[in-house]
């Protein structure tokens, strides 16, 4: 190792000395030997900086691989791979500008350490008789690597002259004379750990500059910019710790280059910043676009404890043992197993087929369902995790009430290309206008809750050109299990009325734009006001909650209740009207009670934007005056006179509701059996399809 380190001073040797001979000084010509070897190596600085433009300009395609193949590092990396491939780019070579500095030091210490040879270019012999000498005078260690540097010491100390004049070499002590390694008053020979004194200031120096570097590059180098913060801090206190132990067990001359190759590294990073502009090749747009999308899954999951990550990893294992797997449901929580109940209570009782049961929920009710029933096999899979469960889904076919499949960060199968996705509606309503633009597109068969959804449907197809699914009208199984659940309930008739008031928690729901006014009309009117509130919005906006509560906590009268409790549906169905703007829950509690509800006119929310290019209207605007009356933000003051009317007509109402269930609500008592026949042909077509490949 040590004749490598020899061999490196040469070349440099000759560079010094060069600028030794020309400046006759030291330091200075440490100055001038920075800085032409930032000149010589300029082309490598010009390649490095376009280097770091051209993986700034691919940032945005790996965010987008990260995203696309979130939580499945082989596939990224495959991905990458193929990317770097493409742009003909290669990570390894941005070390090469690392190794360049550390061949640079390495070499500057030897010659800072050998100035007999690389200096003054004394003969071997001579050196080896002046350093003999000098251990025999000062009894330092012959093995030092700075003998020469202590011979220097000993020459210009003037204690040994008669005995260095003995040696009958006046032209190399001459030489060794005249050689100042001062600059500034300081012995650029000396290491500050051993003369102490002035020299501390030294790794001080290096470390300032390096720190400087170091905010520059987080500013203006283009690469650097783009690392976060953690990257870059902990970068900047790697290299601002080098720097100062280098400072410190390094000679003076050393850290002087140090400081010197820092500084100009900035001003070479200045001018090339303005004579390649990172601006013109970086679409910073995109890579912003893509920052988000990235962003948007690293928030995927949440917190989790440690004992369900390792029940997740030991259930991620097991759904992927178990082969030939026929049908897979995934539930995005507790609260969405009602959706799949009749359709999985009649596999049970008709079929052998085991279900695999897939939840984000630890706390998911199936877990405790599947103690009864061994063919219900649960699995707690979280989020982030269920991103690669999808890309490596082996199922014949999934079912799940989750939209917009493909279009975010949950994928159909990379494994499987045949997978059946079928689609379960978890609202009664149209599909245009609450789900988001191109929701369905990529499921194969979707489970209706009645024919005036195919229409809108296949106008959606038409609008983004994508193939036709195949649309059954099954029905909606929540809506039987909350009618029988409705039909056990006491209806003994109260003394009072009870009006529940059920908004949604999108923007300018009625809480935020004119519960107060509502209250005022209704209360001590001869009604039950409760006033429950969208678990979302308590979730969301639970402030804005508690300062309405708080607002009414004086009310004297015994007809106002709040309901944050959201465990029962008692008060959904035990009232005699609801009040609502765009909440669901109101069409289902119609259609279970057949009563009527009055909708507020607040402004709708549209999650399609292309929702008026399908021609049908949807559900959500025309049934608002068939089953009940809908109320402009005007007239709510006036909400007690309103109300009071549409009890009146309670009996027309009925009708009017119980007809329109019978006309858009599919197979309404009987969806389980509807919806098992779909499911078990497509579990056969697959088996089929199977056998004859």
């Amino acid at each position: 190792m040590n004749s490598v380190i020899s061999l490196l001073g040469v070349p440099l040797g000759y560079v010094m000395g060069a600028c030794f001979g020309f400046l006759q000084n030291y330091g200075l010509s440490i100055l001038l030997f920075t800085l032409i070897t930032k000149v010589i190596l300029l082309p490598i600085g010009i390649w490095v900086h376009k280097n770091a433009i051209k993986m700034v300009r691919m940032q945005p395609d790996i965010n987008f691989i990260k995203a696309r193949f979130f939580g499945d590092a082989d596939q990224i990396a495959e991905e990458q791979s193929k990317l770097y491939k493409k742009e003909k780019y290669n990570p390894l070579l941005s070390l090469i500008p690392l190794a360049i500095q550390i061949v640079l030091l390495m070499g500057l210490v030897q010659v800072i350490y050998h100035p007999f040879t690389h200096l003054l270019r004394l003969p071997e012999e001579t050196i080896n008789t002046l350093n003999a000498l000098t251990v025999q005078l000062t009894q330092v260690d012959p093995t030092v690597s700075t003998l020469q540097i202590h011979t220097v010491n000993a020459i210009h100390s003037g204690l040994y002259t008669a005995e260095f004049a003995a040696l009958n070499l006046p032209e190399a002590v001459s030489a060794i004379e005249n050689l100042n390694v001062h600059f500034l008053g300081i012995d650029l020979g000396l290491m500050p750990i051993n003369a102490g004194g002035i020299l501390w200031l030294m790794p001080l120096l290096a470390g300032l500059s390096s720190w400087l570097l170091c905010e520059i590059q987080n500013r203006k180098n283009v690469l650097q910019h783009e690392q976060g913060k953690m990257n870059q801090y902990s970068t900047m206190i790697l290299s601002v710790g080098l720097s100062l132990y280098l400072g410190v067990f390094v000679p003076a001359g050393v850290v002087i280059y140090w400081i010197a190759s820092n500084l100009l590294a900035i001003v070479q990073l200045l001018i090339l910043n303005r004579v390649i502009d990172p601006r013109k090749f970086v679409d910073y747009e995109r890579l912003e676009e893509s920052k988000k999308a990235l962003e948007g899954l690293k928030s995927v999951g949440g917190q989790r404890t440690r004992e369900e990550k390792a029940r997740e990893k030991a259930d991620y294992k097991r759904f992927f043992s178990i082969s030939n797997k026929h049908l897979v449901f995934y539930s995005e929580g507790s609260g969405f197993y009602k959706y799949f109940e009749k359709l999985i209570d009649e596999l049970l009782r008709r079929s052998n087929v085991v279900i695999h049961y897939v939840t984000s929920d630890p706390n998911d009710q199936i877990f405790k369902i599947a103690k009864d029933n061994e063919r219900i096999q649960p699995y707690y899979i979280g989020e982030r995790k269920l991103i690669t469960l999808f890309m490596k889904m082996d199922a014949d076919v999934v079912v799940m009430t989750m939209s917009d499949l493909n279009n975010y960060h949950y994928k159909r199968s990379y494994v499987r290309k045949d997978v059946r996705y079928i689609y379960l509606f978890h609202y009664p309503l149209s599909t245009h206008m609450v789900l988001g633009t191109g929701a369905l597109n990529h499921y194969d068969e979707v489970l209706c809750v009645g024919e005036f959804q195919f229409e809108e449907i296949r106008q959606a197809e038409k609008l983004y050109g994508t193939r036709e699914k195949k649309l059954i009208a099954c029905g909606y199984g929540q809506l039987e299990n909350l009618h029988d659940a409705y039909q056990q309930m006491d209806k003994t008739p109260r003394t009072r009325p009870q009006i529940l008031i059920a908004p949604s928690w999108q923007q300018d729901n009625i809480l935020d734009s004119c519960i107060d006014d509502m209250l005022q009309s209704l209360l001590g009117k001869g009604y039950d006001v409760i006033v429950r509130p969208h678990p979302e919005y308590k979730k969301r906006y639970g402030a804005k909650l508690d300062a309405l509560i708080n607002r009414w906590q004086d009310y004297k009268g015994d007809d106002l209740r709040f309901e944050t409790d959201f465990s029962g549906n008692e008060t959904i169905y035990g009232s005699d009207l609801v009040i609502t703007d765009w909440s669901g829950t109101a069409y289902e509690f119609s259609f279970i009670t057949l009563k009527p509800c009055v909708f507020i006119d607040t402004p709708p929310k549209i999650n399609n934007p292309d929702y008026d290019k399908i021609t049908v209207a949807p559900l959500e605007f025309t049934l608002r005056d068939r089953i009940g009356v809908r109320v402009a933000m005007d007239e709510v003051k006036s909400m007690h006179e309103k109300t009071a009317a549409v009890l009146q007509d309670n009996q027309r109402y009925a009708e009017e509701i119980l007809s329109i269930r019978n006309t858009y609500i599919a197979n309404f008592g009987s969806f389980g059996k509807a919806a098992y026949r779909v499911v078990m042909d497509a579990i056969k077509e697959q088996a089929a399809a199977r056998k004859d490949d």
